[in-house]
């Protein structure tokens, strides 16, 4: 097969300024971590998503660790996540010595704030250190809810819950660039700056990319300041070399940046591609039986980066697994929804507040083709892949 005729789930759109900007890096011999363009792109993420503050590093899970630890959290502390996420939002709670404690899902895959609130009111109880777990005894310090595949979270319900118990919020936004709230108390605010602290993901597959990077917001001065100097190795001075705490080498190189500002002066042209494929799908698998394009959260306009379809064996004739393999065989690459995480065997110990319907989506998603550059004869060439795959064994 070549590979021109194969269509990736999805892969990286280099175009417009990209070579510009990076050739200027390497021009100027400007390529770590020192830079213009570092602050460029800070700055510009700012203005775009109205974030107070940013700060760029390494990537989205150094983001979400520094985010966590600028929270307070530490080891033999608590922090909610959801089990339906990748693993990366978890794992970074270990980092600290901290446990996870796995929450259920709601119908478009995000945290649910109804069991959050259910949890929080009957298994925990309110002291004078902060909330504890009545099961553990461990003080439960954070939320951190991540918007599912851009599509965003219920956060006016999660804040709510999250200040009546005085727990931080850290938004995995990894998958959100651009996704914001049209309706309700956060009107026309962007998913990752309400919480404490925000962080995006550049990852190749993002709809931004800068080959790996991230980048952690927050509207809080002097936590971004502190973000700033513990991500550079907390240099108090960077000429004699003194460190009075312990830092990490998590800042984003100026080539990184210089490439992010190529790609988010795109931004809005990638959503609205984004967009439009969504609804070509939509439309080529209408009156499909046992097959639905997952929806919007109302009062929300998503950046539409990752397009789930939900498949029915007993409607449409084939299960999930059976639809990516037909679909591989015709050079088409899909993916399904993660493992639960707190089925994952480092995970297995700990506590899971009533997970039942998470199960049901990691059982039926099927993730289909959604490139920025997909074009519309790419995605009618995948929706009549499918539809055929349903035929031949229907």
């Amino acid at each position: 097969m070549s590979k021109k005729s194969f269509i990736p789930l999805s892969e990286p759109n280099i175009t417009g300024n990209a070579w510009k900007y990076v050739k200027e890096c390497l021009d100027t011999g400007w390529v770590s971590s020192a830079g213009s363009y570092v602050e460029t792109f800070e700055r510009k993420l700012c203005t775009f998503t109205g974030a107070k503050y940013a700060v760029a590093v390494v990537n989205g899970t150094s983001g979400l660790q520094i985010a966590l630890k600028l929270s307070g959290v530490e080891a033999g502390n608590e922090v909610i996540v959801p089990t339906l996420t990748f693993i990366a939002p978890v794992n970074v709670v270990r980092y600290l010595g901290a446990e996870p404690v796995f929450m259920d899902c709601d119908n478009f895959m995000n945290l649910d704030p109804v069991k959050l609130g259910e949890f929080l009111a009957t298994s925990c109880r309110k002291t004078a250190k902060g909330t504890i777990n009545k099961k553990t005894g461990r003080l439960i310090k954070a939320i951190l809810p991540v918007h599912i595949f851009g599509n965003p979270c219920d956060m006016a319900a999660i804040m709510t819950l999250a200040r009546k118990y005085g727990l931080k919020v850290i938004e995995d936004a990894t998958e959100s660039l651009g996704s914001y709230y049209t309706a309700g108390k956060y009107k026309g605010k962007h998913t990752g700056t309400i919480g404490d602290f925000g962080v995006y993901s550049f990852n190749g597959n993002k709809i931004v990319t800068t080959g790996s990077g991230g980048m952690l917001v927050t509207s809080d001065k002097k936590m971004a300041e502190k973000a700033k100097y513990l991500t550079t190795q907390a240099k108090d001075d960077a000429v004699r070399y003194v460190h009075n705490e312990v830092g990490y080498n998590f800042r984003m190189t100026n080539i990184q940046a210089a490439l992010g500002v190529s790609q988010l002066e795109q931004l809005p042209a990638f959503i609205k591609r984004k967009k439009e494929n969504y609804y070509e799908y939509k439309k080529a698998l209408a009156g499909v039986k046992g097959l639905e394009l997952l929806g919007v959260p109302e009062g929300t306009s998503p950046n539409y980066w990752f397009y789930s379809l939900l498949v029915d064996k007993t409607a449409f004739g084939l299960d999930r697994e059976a639809l990516m393999s037909a679909l591989s065989k015709s050079g088409i690459q899909t993916r399904p929804v993660w493992h639960l995480n707190h089925l994952q065997r480092s995970y297995k110990g700990n506590q899971a507040f009533k997970i039942t319907r998470a199960g049901s989506f990691v059982a039926r998603v099927l993730n289909i083709p959604c490139s920025t550059g997909l074009t519309k004869a790419q995605a009618a060439r995948v929706a009549g892949a499918i539809k055929a795959a349903g035929n031949l064994h229907g």
